[in-house]
């Protein structure tokens, strides 16, 4: 008996609707029409996102536990786990960095917020009480309080919140203890974990198919209820981000890519129903573990996967980053705020530590931008309720960078680790992935 490798077996086309792009695709479109032509109706369909971004929010927790503990468990050499964390944070930190330059630059270079003139006394300071609160909170003792709070009152308290930092935290502990286990006791939990596991991403499969329904309330409330004409005043720093992320990741993370031996375009096809879908919800917690199990598919190491996609949630942002350091210059420029060399720098400096904490904070993105700013004495904080109104379309591509960073810096730490199987990636971007064929 010899094994030969053919293509896989030609099949019947599926018909175009059965398609999840399309169907997300159309959704989009719908939502965007009915927000237009009835918009009070429109609103009230915001319960189809909220109830499909709930479904979502029920079960990745309990994947992410499962998978990180089985990648570290599976592993067997702790060593290659540590090593593995370490370029991880090593490739976040380097991107976060750059991230946050790039924004820093492009606002300077284009100055959306200047000729706005803004008069702080005029701004509602009502609309960012919240906020303010949270921000507050998060910023506590500074870098002490945030590394506490990664530590779980209990285990089961981080599931219950799906607090994925804190739940990482608890499964990288879980996962080191069974390695060190080791034996048939080890054995009988790692694999319990693993057909868990894939149950979970069965049911994930299953909510997946009414993501449809949650692209449509999505767009349909944010065109009903903002409106186009709301968007003309801040319409520069809306565009102007949708650049700087299309700019970082074309130009930084296609680099990074390149150097890979991939290419990015192909890989943003690959990965364009995820993508599409955290584009209208604006949330990557919608396909975090379709993401996973696509990189895993195309050749990536599951253990790697299973390490670097959960923490890169928290500590990879790259969208993100652009948009503290643009917000915060675009309210200094509105509010004519001078801004010194000096403060820059401090911004920066604050932004490598408040940008690790956005993930799973209600609002987070106004929250951080406010806790960056409370470092920053020199620029008014109640500029935030300038960018209050657009904060929703700014935090579709938001969501959508963050999402392409960290499945890039998974593909670069795994050929860095030397865990990427190149030649099967190639393929699968390229739709040629080969099987392996059994003949008598």
């Amino acid at each position: 008996m010899s094994t030969i490798t053919a293509p896989v077996a030609s099949e019947a086309p599926k018909p175009l609707y059965t398609s999840l792009f399309v169907q997300v695709l159309a959704a989009l479109v719908l939502g965007i029409v009915l927000g237009m032509a009835a918009p009070d109706f429109a609103v009230g369909l915001k319960i189809f996102s909220d109830a499909f971004l709930k479904l979502i929010s029920m079960i990745v927790a309990p994947i992410v536990f499962c998978v990180v503990v089985h990648g570290i468990a599976g592993a067997g050499d702790l060593k290659k786990v540590g090593r593995v964390g370490v370029k991880a944070l090593v490739y976040f930190e380097t991107m976060t960095t750059v991230a946050l330059i790039v924004g820093l630059l492009l606002a300077y270079l284009f100055g959306p917020g200047h000729g706005m003139n803004i008069d702080t006394s005029t701004l509602d300071a009502k609309a960012l009480s919240n906020y303010a609160d949270n921000a507050h909170k998060l910023q506590g003792g500074g870098i002490g309080s945030f590394l506490m709070n990664i530590i779980p009152t209990t285990s089961i308290d981080a599931l219950s919140r799906n607090d994925v930092l804190q739940v990482l935290f608890f499964a990288i502990l879980f996962g080191t203890s069974l390695a060190l286990v080791g034996g048939e006791k080890a054995e009988k939990i790692t694999s319990f974990i693993d057909a868990v596991s894939t149950v979970l991403f069965r049911t994930m499969g299953l909510i997946v198919r009414v993501a449809p329904l949650g692209v449509l309330g999505a767009v349909a409330y944010t065109v009903g209820k903002y409106g186009v004409g709301s968007l003309k005043q801040l319409l520069s720093l809306v565009a102007l981000f949708y650049v700087s992320v299309a700019i970082f990741v074309f130009g930084v993370l296609g680099g990074v890519m390149a150097l890979a031996g991939l290419n990015i375009l192909k890989f943003l096809a690959y990965l364009r129903e995820e993508l599409t879908i955290v584009l209208a919800t604006a949330s990557s917690d919608a396909v975090l573990p379709q993401i996973m199990r696509k990189l895993e598919r195309m050749g990536v190491k599951d253990s790697v996967v299973g390490l670097v996609i959960p923490t890169g949630y928290s500590f990879n942002l790259d969208a993100f980053s652009i948009y503290l350091t643009l917000a915060v210059v675009f309210i200094a420029q509105a509010t004519n705020t001078p801004l010194s060399f000096g403060d820059l720098l401090l911004v920066l400096g604050v932004s490598l530590i408040t940008s690790k904490g956005a993930h799973g904070v209600p609002g987070s993105a106004i929250v951080i931008l406010a806790a960056t700013l409370n470092a920053v004495p020199s620029i008014p904080a109640i500029g935030l309720v300038l960018v209050l109104s657009v904060d929703w379309f700014i935090g579709m591509a938001r969501a959508l960078g963050n999402l392409i960073g960290n499945c890039v810096a998974t593909v670069v730490v795994a050929a860095w680790e030397k865990d990427l199987d190149r030649d099967k990636a190639r393929r699968v971007l390229d739709g040629t992935e080969l099987v392996d064929v059994t003949a008598g």
